[in-house]
């Protein structure tokens, strides 16, 4: 009797997809620590070129040993593990090949932002994993050397980040370094100790580390900023990729990358005109109800300087942010077939992005939390946080992200790994769904949906025009704030989120107008038998897909 092919493709298939996922894990340790996966807590991510080079011989083998497997004989999830291993490991090695590590100085997301951040949300566990901080902090401190020599290189090929980014990480630099070492935001931020850790003996050990390597690192890389780096930086003027020799392409692998698609950047650019002017109507219907006029300019001044649209004390924005949540938990069975097991809390942090989402560990350690910059709680407007809870938690990211992490009968990798365009798209999406939904508490909050519409739709405006039509930061400033009711002080860290990320921000609107047009379709097909629950569940419980898998799976779910 001989073996069934089809056996043979599936086992084929699915221990490749086990050592996709394991070399994954091994190559970002803080992530695998983060999802719970111990294994590698005594590491930090290796940012060497070599390292890189390693990861994108590995990923186009992946990538070829995905495509070798016989289509024919695998069933529909099969399928799409081929498709999604396959993407993935092409456009994440496309990714690496661009080489922006070598300008990679960020102020918003840079290494000296994420250290002392993610440091705190590594669960300890047991006494044998909490004993590795020591060791992973080290691999924090090599992290920053190993960063300052990419620069090095950057600069040696003619490659240089802008200036602002490398101005502004030193300032950051510096304020710390000032400081002492008690007051370190690493050591701030440490996680508890499990029950058998003596946590003072532990502190001491971790506090050492931080004085010994960590700072000494940390030093090294504002030296090599300032010393190296800041005399080639380039202007204002020429801060988008297309500035540098190799730009065009480097931007094209990343709007590949981020919205999963191969829309040019001209497409793009046009798509977000189109979402611009679409926007304002929508604005001058709703205007004399929520502001008393529909004139653009009068209700963008509005919104961006009434006091009374504007929070006082961060406490507020966290406890509004976890009413707008409960609310939605309460209305999602009706329009949700699977709900998640792990709840979604809110957090305020003085760091980072505006709102950020981190999902629960896959141990069941820590539930998903999604964070809220209170650091000026005046710049939230009162309209804003609405939608941003929808997106951020429920029905957004926490219930995608959850979904696809309690999935069974898929490979790991499907669970944890998603794509931008997918997972913002889904964000995006869900705010208008919520809409649909009734979540919002009044038309001042509809109001803020259209807020964070205006930027996601400015976005695509502003990413392509920097990165491929040549815009300075102030060109792309002055677009957002004459097209959006984002103050100044608001929109400055979104352009320069946008310089030192290309094209990751194109993934919010690409991937809604894509999951809406998949949506229209399938209920065109359908007609009366449409069921949006199934819809949903279509689009949710595979997995983080490419758009073009998404559309197949859909399709073939809705017929």
């Amino acid at each position: 009797m001989t073996a069934d092919p089809r056996d043979a493709a599936a086992t084929d298939l699915a221990d490749l997809a086990r050592a996709f996922w394991d070399y994954h894990l091994e190559s970002h340790p803080v992530e695998a620590h983060l999802l719970g996966d111990y294994r590698y807590a005594a590491f930090w991510d290796d940012a060497t070129r070599a390292a890189e080079d390693r990861r994108i011989e590995a990923l186009r083998t992946f990538a070829d040993d995905a495509l070798a497997v016989d289509h024919s004989a695998l069933d529909e999830q099969e399928r799409i593990t081929q498709s999604v291993l396959s993407w993935t490991a092409t456009a994440s090695a496309d990714r690496l090949e661009t080489r922006l590590a070598e300008i990679g100085v960020d102020p918003i997301f840079g290494v000296q932002v994420e250290v002392p951040l993610v440091v705190g949300m590594l669960h300890q566990p047991t006494a044998e994993v909490a004993e590795t901080m020591p060791d992973k902090l080290r691999g924090a401190a090599r992290g920053y050397r190993e960063q300052a020599e990419r620069l090095r290189e950057g600069i040696a090929a003619g490659r240089a980040p802008a200036r602002f980014a490398v101005a502004d990480t030193l300032e950051q630099l510096d304020a710390v370094l000032a400081g002492p070492v008690a007051d370190d935001p690493v050591l701030a931020s440490l996680p508890a100790v499990p029950d058998g850790v003596d946590a003072e003996a532990w502190r001491a050990r971790v506090a050492a580390v931080v004085e010994g390597d960590l700072r000494p690192a940390m030093t090294a890389y504002r030296d090599a900023l300032r010393d190296d780096v800041l005399p080639h930086a380039r202007p204002d003027e020429r801060c988008g990729l297309g500035w540098l020799d190799d730009g065009d392409a480097s931007y094209a692998a990343m709007l590949r990358y981020a919205t999963t698609t191969d829309r040019s950047a001209r497409e793009i650019h046009e798509l977000g005109l189109e979402q611009v002017a679409k926007l304002a109507e929508e604005y001058r219907a709703l205007g004399p109800e929520v502001v008393g006029t529909d004139d653009l300019e009068q209700i963008f001044d509005a919104l961006r300087t009434d006091p009374k649209l504007h929070f006082e004390h961060g406490d507020a924005l966290v406890e509004a942010s976890t009413v707008a949540l409960d609310r939605a938990w309460a209305a999602m069975p009706e329009w949700f077939e699977v709900l998640p097991q792990a709840r979604c809390t809110v957090e305020s942090t003085l760091t980072g992005a505006k709102a950020f989402y981190f999902p629960p560990a896959t141990d069941g350690s820590r539930g998903g939390v999604f964070f809220v910059n209170t650091a000026d709680p005046a710049s939230w407007g009162t309209f804003e946080v609405e939608a941003m809870a929808f997106h951020e938690g429920i029905p957004g990211h926490h219930l995608q992200l959850t979904i696809a992490s309690e999935l069974t009968g898929v490979p790991e990798f499907r669970k944890h790994l998603h794509n931008n365009a997918y997972a913002e798209g889904w964000g995006l999406y869900t705010e208008r769904l919520a809409d649909e939904m009734g979540l919002y508490s009044a038309a001042v909050d509809r109001m803020g949906m259209y807020s964070a519409d205006s930027m996601r739709a400015c976005r695509l405006v502003v990413d392509t025009g920097l990165h491929a039509l040549g815009w300075s930061r102030e060109q792309a400033v002055a677009y957002m704030v004459e097209n959006s009711p984002l103050t100044r002080a608001m929109v400055q860290p979104e352009i320069d989120r946008y310089i030192t990320n290309p094209g990751q921000a194109c993934g919010y609107m690409v991937g809604r107008v894509e999951i809406e047009r998949i949506r229209r379709e399938a209920e065109q097909r359908q007609g009366a038998g449409f069921d949006v629950k199934t819809f949903h569940s279509a689009v949710l419980d595979s997995g983080s897909l490419p758009l073009g898998v998404l559309d197949e799976v859909v399709r073939a779910r809705l017929p």
